[in-house]
């Protein structure tokens, strides 16, 4: 009669494995790799951004004192308009955007500079 028992016990967890692996779908896309390194506005800005102060307070995928880089680049539009708004910002500073911290302040980054920064960090969200 144990061996019954057993044997039923068996049959049926077999049952049960065998057959829920048949029924699994996977339906999620894997994102294409971007690679970015070739591209002058990436270089640029990175390099500007690697002399620069901006990697105590920013992070490229996590949050520090200020919002990560993919977080910013998630938030704005990849455009002039943007590129000016947020050049202007590393400027001249700002808060309230991404919390109460404010952002320091660069008057020694000129425009340019800045906007190459920018165009660096936007293109963060397509190699994510």
């Amino acid at each position: 009669m144990k061996k019954t028992m057993v044997a039923a016990t068996l049959l049926a967890i077999f049952a049960a494995c065998a057959g829920s692996n048949t029924e699994q779908k996977t339906t999620t896309e894997e994102k294409p790799v971007v690679d970015l390194s070739a591209n002058p506005d990436y270089q640029a800005g990175l390099t500007l951004v690697g002399q620069s102060d901006c990697l105590t307070c920013h992070k490229i995928n996590e949050k520090a004192i200020g919002p990560s880089y993919v977080d910013i680049a998630k938030k704005y539009p990849n455009n002039a308009e943007t590129h000016k708004l947020l050049a202007g910002k590393i400027i001249a500073g700002g808060s309230g955007v991404w919390g109460q911290v404010p952002m320091t302040p660069h008057p020694q980054i000129s425009e340019a500079d800045a906007i190459a920064m920018v165009k660096y960090v936007l293109l963060l969200k397509d190699a994510q």
